[in-house]
This record gives structure tokens, sequence and C-alpha cells, in this order.
């Protein structure tokens, strides 16, 4: 039998087990090693210079300690950034995480589309680059959120938020009057990998219903045809999960589902 293939996936906090738990499904057999860059978490917070200041040394130290096969960048902040400085400094398989305009816009009946991330991300030229190639003659609406990424990770940690917090963020995203106005937002992209951890709620906070587009599959698909053939499916070659800040953590519960029912070390 084949050696698994090991896969780091990098975020800046947590968001990234909603794109983990979609490459877990699509390469069960594959050894896994998450990445929660806490120390420095949210990312949306620091400037663009001193990002790529931090990720791109830090992957290579990871890259070295781990010998992955693969690296995916969870993380919407950070792949408009680094994604071409990783791929210059190591020579090995990269795959970002980028706001998802192109199908949004492709699938959008009403021609209005909201594209919710961190105010880094929305304030990115890569981002309006996206829509200027690919609205295909939407109205794109950019809503930047200074919090729902904290208010996902308190969420998946146990903590209590509130509905009106997560709503309010979400406000920005619908525009129109109501659900039969012919031009209200129909599809919301969620670019940042912490907001699916929130998907529930927000369908249920939503004003009216609305497609939500998340990446996390289309980025699975992309490991899986990077990496080839996958090896037998009982083979589970483990996890682990590393928090750059070395605090201890009560998530096992928690995270093991992201991890297919491994439980990480």
């Amino acid at each position: 039998m084949s050696t698994p293939p090991t896969i780091l996936v990098f975020d800046s906090g947590l968001g990234g087990l909603t794109v983990l738990r979609e490459i877990v499904r699509a390469r069960p057999d594959a050894h896994y090693v998450y990445v929660a860059d806490d120390a420095f978490f949210p990312y949306g917070h620091h400037g663009e210079d001193e990002i790529i200041a931090r990720v791109v040394p830090l992957v290579g130290e990871l890259i070295a300690a781990h010998a992955p096969d693969l690296v995916v960048i969870a993380c919407n902040t950070a792949s408009t950034l680094v994604m071409a400085h990783l791929r210059d400094a190591y020579p090995l398989p990269f795959v970002g995480t980028v706001p998802a305009i192109k199908p949004a816009c492709a699938s959008s009946k009403t021609k209005r589309v909201s594209v919710l991330g961190t105010r880094g991300t929305v304030k990115r030229e890569y981002t309006r680059k996206l829509i200027s190639d690919f609205a295909q003659g939407c109205e794109v609406t950019l809503v930047g959120s200074g919090e729902l990424a904290s208010l996902a990770e308190a969420a998946l940690s146990g903590e209590r938020v509130r509905d009106e917090d997560i709503a309010a963020e979400l406000a920005p995203c619908f525009v129109g009057d109501g659900a039969h106005d012919p031009a209200r937002t129909d599809t919301v992209v969620l670019a940042c990998t912490h907001y699916p951890l929130l998907l529930e709620r927000l369908r249920r906070l939503a004003p009216w219903p609305v497609d939500w587009i998340d990446p996390a599959p289309a980025i699975a698909r992309r490991v899986a045809d990077l990496l080839g053939p996958a090896g037998s499916e009982s083979d589970q070659a483990g996890a682990e999960m590393i928090f750059t800040s070395k605090r201890p953590h009560a998530l096992t519960e928690a995270l093991t589902p992201f991890f297919g029912g491994r439980v990480p070390a």
C-alpha cells in the first residue's frame, strides 16, 4: 500500500476547519496537519505587509517540520496576499481560498450578489479584480465584517453568541425591499472560511432566503485532483492540531467531526 499523503491546512484560526471537513471527505486516506495561527488572529486586523511577513516564513517552518505533500491556505485574507510568495519560496503544491465570485454571479437569478468577508478581504485589489472579471452583469455588494470571524470562533468554542450580534454583521448583505423584490440580493458569497461555522444561524437570521456560496467543496476537488487517486478509505492516517499560541484547549469534541471522526493529536 502506498504511503498516505500528508496535507497541511493553514488558517488564522478555526475557520479553515470548514475547508478541512470537505478535504477529509474527498481524501479520507490522508494524514492531516491543521495549523491555527491563533497567536496572530484575526488577520483582518493586520496590514498587508505584516501578514506576508508573518505567513510566508511560518509556512516554511511548518513545511520543514511536517513534510507535507500539499499545503492548503484555508484563509481568504491570507490567500489574497501570500500565494505568489509561497509558490516562489517553496517547491510543493499550494491551494488557496479566494472569494467564489465567479460561480455566485453565474448562478444569481436577480443579478444582485453580496460578498461577505473580512474587512481586509473585501478591500483587496484581488477581490475587486475578481468582480471586474467575473461579475457577468451582476451588481456586487462588498460587505466587510469586523466581528463575524471572532463570533464564529466563540460559538465553536462553546461561548454564547447573541443572534443580534450575528444579524448586525449580516444585515448589509441584503439589498432590496424583501423576498418579493425582483432586484433583491439572492446570493451571498461566504468569503471567510469562518463563516460557514455559523451557516445554520445565518440562514435562520437572514431577512429572506438566499443561496450561500461556500468555496470549500471546490477547494477539496482541487486538492484531490492535485494528489491523484486516493488510497484505501479504511486507511485513516491520523491528524494533528496545532495552535501557534501553544495555548491549551478543550475543543477535542468540537473538532473531531471536522477531522472525519478522528481525534486530532
